[in-house]
């Protein structure tokens, strides 16, 4: 059967396709980026007769979700990749023009030659999860910003500051509550619930983060692609003997999930016993601080993947506690 690959270059409104036919040869359209717009690729998809299609797209920000959520439940093989394999992909090319257009075929030209691992779309629940938990993150961060216009706030409209804050803080406990009962209320997120319960420095936040973006073995098949998902994964810049630039994290992945690991990072290195071995543990390796909770924030991902995967709750003596 013939294949035929579907580059997509997205952005809030609309979204740009490429159809690489099987003779190599393109088709281009423009499609809004809603419901409508889906129905409409298609019907597009049908009028050239296409049946087995691989389609692929760039994962930015969260507006490519609804179109690659569509596809897979369509039954196509949907592929989402960083964007700096295609531009990588695009500078081995000489690509010198940057156009939707154009991104949409180089897009279409990489999943041909490159053949990405499939993307499994989450489901529904999960899908509501995640929503919950990102809006909850965004209400904290405006509680934050008005706390702290507060502080500084002037007479006339310090009332509207504080009320503002208060209604923040009922929205936060009320979501906080329906995040808790939608994994209480669902059997299977609620046994790994229990499990990552069991992780000293691993709190009610964290839990529904790391059920919410499906960091389990399902989906992944060791920790190391979980780190690298999130970004967490390091990176050398090493060349001959004159360039030794220092190791840092890729940071190709999910900048939510780095932000939610930061603070319960912290608290696990300096307020539990198995953090506090492995910061000594690194302490007197010379790390520095911020290297010792990165390293943290990795570590707690690998053993919450490891939790998940063997179904036994955490191990104090494993790790060195």
């Amino acid at each position: 059967m013939q294949v035929w690959y579907l580059g997509i270059d997205v952005a809030k409104a609309k979204f740009d396709c490429a159809l690489r036919q099987p003779d190599g040869k393109h088709k281009h359209k423009v499609f809004d980026n809603n419901p409508n717009g889906f129905e409409s690729l298609h019907r597009w998809l049908l009028d050239y007769q296409v049946a087995e299609l691989r389609a692929c797209m760039e994962a930015t920000g969260v507006y490519w979700e609804g179109i690659a959520e569509d596809l897979a439940y369509e039954g196509h093989v949907f592929r989402v990749v960083y964007p700096v394999q295609v531009k990588a992909f695009g500078a081995s090319r000489l690509v010198r023009t940057k156009t939707d257009k154009v991104d949409a075929k180089l897009i279409a030209e990489f999943c041909k030659e490159n053949q990405p691992e499939a993307w499994k779309a989450p489901s529904a629940q999960e899908q509501a999860l995640r929503a919950m938990v990102l809006r909850l993150d965004a209400l904290q961060e405006m509680r934050q910003q008005e706390s702290n216009r507060l502080a500084v706030a002037r007479d006339v409209v310090r009332e509207e500051i504080s009320s503002h804050i208060q209604w923040l803080d009922n929205e936060i406990k009320n979501l906080a509550k329906k995040i808790r009962n939608s994994i209480d209320d669902d059997p299977g997120l609620r046994q790994r619930k229990e499990l990552l319960e069991s992780i000293p420095g691993v709190g009610e936040r964290t839990i529904s983060m790391l059920l919410a973006f499906s960091l389990t073995p399902e989906r992944f098949r060791n920790a190391r692609q979980v780190t690298a998902y999130v970004g967490l994964d390091p990176r050398q810049h090493e060349s001959g003997s004159s360039v030794r630039g220092r190791p840092h994290i890729s940071r190709f992945g999910h900048s939510v999930v780095r932000k939610l690991m930061y603070m319960p990072a912290m608290y696990t290195l300096y307020r539990t016993t198995w953090g506090r071995q492995f910061l000594e543990r690194l302490s007197r390796n010379g790390k520095n601080p911020m290297t010792m909770i990165v390293a943290m924030m990795r570590k707690m991902l690998h053993v919450a993947f490891g939790v998940l995967k063997s179904g036994e709750k955490f191990k104090p003596v494993l790790h060195g506690a």
